[in-house]
């Protein structure tokens, strides 16, 4: 089992510890971070929070039940017209257990039910068949071809249940 948690001030710690305890496993699928965000992370952190209350994203972090751990993030990013964009990373203790299609599907609850989106977009390359095999079993469709950081991928888009 798992719970998201709206990102907080005083989850900056962990969450710092997760993105350096995970950092190469994410830079096998994702492009890397870099040294800057690592140096700069309490200001990012603030930044990030600063973006939620002002209500243009909404920033989760999936915590594993079981031991309490914080097994990823969930974000909804670039909230416009009742639109946002998907974007997630499991930690790589938790991959392969059904974590991410998990995670996935709470922040789509959450964001119609909560934050009153009506859809939600999200992107992958065709290198992470993972990261589009959570997006089909969740429910999105592929919607067109992209280029994403140079390589080639696929963007999703899925439709969200009014809020009732």
């Amino acid at each position: 089992m798992l719970r998201l948690e709206r990102l907080r001030a005083d989850h900056g710690d962990g969450l710092l510890a997760f993105e350096r305890e995970n950092r190469e496993y994410f830079a096998r699928s994702v492009p890397d971070r870099g040294d800057a965000y690592f140096e700069e992370f309490e200001a990012r952190h603030r930044a990030l929070l600063a973006e939620q209350d002002e209500g243009s994203c909404h920033f989760h972090l999936v915590i594993d039940e079981a031991d309490g751990e914080l097994a990823g993030r969930v974000n909804l990013v670039d909230v416009e017209d009742g639109v946002a964009e998907l974007g997630y990373r499991i930690g790589e203790r938790a991959a392969g257990r059904g974590t991410a299609t998990a995670a996935v599907a709470e922040v789509c609850c959450l964001a119609a039910s909560e934050y009153g989106l009506r859809a939600l977009t999200a992107v992958t390359t065709l290198d992470n068949p993972a990261s589009a095999t959570v997006l089909t079993r969740s429910g999105f469709e592929v919607v067109g071809d992209l280029t994403l950081d140079g390589r080639p991928g696929l963007s999703y888009r899925k439709p969200l249940p009014a809020r009732t």
